[in-house]
Parts: structure tokens; sequence; C-alpha cells
């Protein structure tokens, strides 16, 4: 029988555990993600009479939420993610899906909700392959590369996507009052979710254009340095 304080006390097993354990994580994520471009795909190709959200609703529920177990993995050093900021990331995402697509109906049949479903599903398959190459060596360069390019479009796209769905849900809210208290009540409080839900909206005003930058910084500053790391290699 295996002694688990044991093993885990040995560093070395510890550090395998954890590979494994974060490769089958990326991989499955990346595999999930597939899947709901696939269906993505499929609605549009088999013009089926069930809507969009209707095809990818269990794969994209179960993989998105999911998505907070990354919380823990930086939580506990697992990824050198910072906490804070992973959680208000997948925060954002689980909103939308739980918050607004799974509460609202409107929100479902949006515009907008094709534009999510097609930014997430990319961006994430590429991110989740990249790092699950990135747990045992060096992702490919053209996966890089793709990182750090395709949120050039998919970025702008995703937010605009996930905007519209919010406000089909706020315009259903205002009139159903769903998940909502007026007064009087026993708690004395009063609260509207659709108020929530423009506040949220207000808040990509100031913060997306800050991601959005930071991701140029970041992509100058990784393929800058593939190429510097190639350069010296010939010049070797």
């Amino acid at each position: 029988m295996v002694n688990i304080h044991a093993y885990f006390g040995d560093d070395e097993k510890r550090e395998a555990f954890k590979k494994r354990y974060l490769f089958s994580y990326n991989l499955i994520q990346a595999l999930g993600w597939s899947f709901v471009l696939y269906r993505v795909f499929n609605y549009y190709e088999s013009g089926s009479q069930q809507t969009l959200y209707d095809m990818v609703k269990c794969p994209l529920i179960t993989f998105q939420c999911s998505a907070f177990l990354e919380y823990y993995h930086a939580k506990y050093k697992l990824t050198k993610s910072n906490p804070q900021v992973t959680f208000q990331q997948i925060y954002s995402r689980i909103m939308i899906v739980c918050a607004v697509l799974m509460a609202v109906e409107k929100s479902r049949l949006s515009i907008g909700f094709p534009m999510v479903i097609f930014a997430w599903s990319i961006t994430e398959i590429i991110r989740y392959t990249t790092y699950s190459f990135g747990i045992y060596g060096q992702a490919p360069f053209i996966l890089t590369w793709l990182r750090y390019t395709t949120f050039i479009p998919l970025y702008p796209l995703g937010v605009t996507g996930e905007l519209l769905c919010m406000y089909a849900a706020v315009e259903d809210l205002k009139a159903t009052k769903q998940w909502s208290m007026e007064l009087p009540n026993k708690y004395n409080v009063v609260f509207f979710y659709h108020h929530y839900l423009i506040f949220s909206m207000l808040l990509y005003i100031p913060y997306f254009p800050k991601l959005y930058f930071h991701m140029f910084s970041q992509r100058r500053k990784v393929l800058g340095q593939y190429k510097s790391e190639k350069r010296n290699g010939k010049d070797a």
C-alpha cells in the first residue's frame, strides 16, 4: 500500500505528480473546447432545429466551470499565475455562463452568443494545448505565435459578444425582475440584478483596453525573446 505522506514528501515524486496532473488537466480542457468548437461547426453545417446554445451547453458549462480549478492551481503554487488575477479572469467567464446564458433565454439567442463561443473555443484550444506542451518542455513556436497573435481579433470579438449577451439579458431582466429584490421584504434590502449587469458592463470600459494592450506588450516580449534566441543560435 502506498504511503501518501511519504510519497508526497519526496520532492521529485511530488513534482512528477504535479506535472502529470497539470498535463492531464490542460489536455482534457483542450479536447473539451475542441468538442465545443466541433459542435458549433456541426450546428451550422447540419441546419439543426436546436439552438446553438442547446448544441453546446453541456460541454460549455462543464469545461468553463471546471476552469475554476485554475484559481486553486495558482493559490497552491501548482502554477506561477497570480491567484487574484486568475480569479478575476475566471469569475468573469463563469458569470457570463452561469449568471447570464443559463439564467436568461434571450441572451442565448443574441447575435453575441456565436461570437462568444467562437472566440472562447479557439482561444482556449490554443491556450491549453500550449500549456500541455509546456509542462514537459517548450511548446512549438507555431502554438506560441498563435497564442500571442489570435487574441488580436478574438479578444475584441469575444468581449463584444459578451456585452451583447449581457445587453440582451438586461432588457429581459428589466421586465421580469428575475433575481431582484424589491421592498418590502424580510431582509429590508433592495437589489436589482439588471443594475448589477449594467455595472459589470461598465467595468469593461477601463479593464478591456488595459488587458488588451497588456497582451500586446506580452506578445512583443515573448516573440521578441524567441527571435533573439533564434538569432543567437545562428550566430553561434
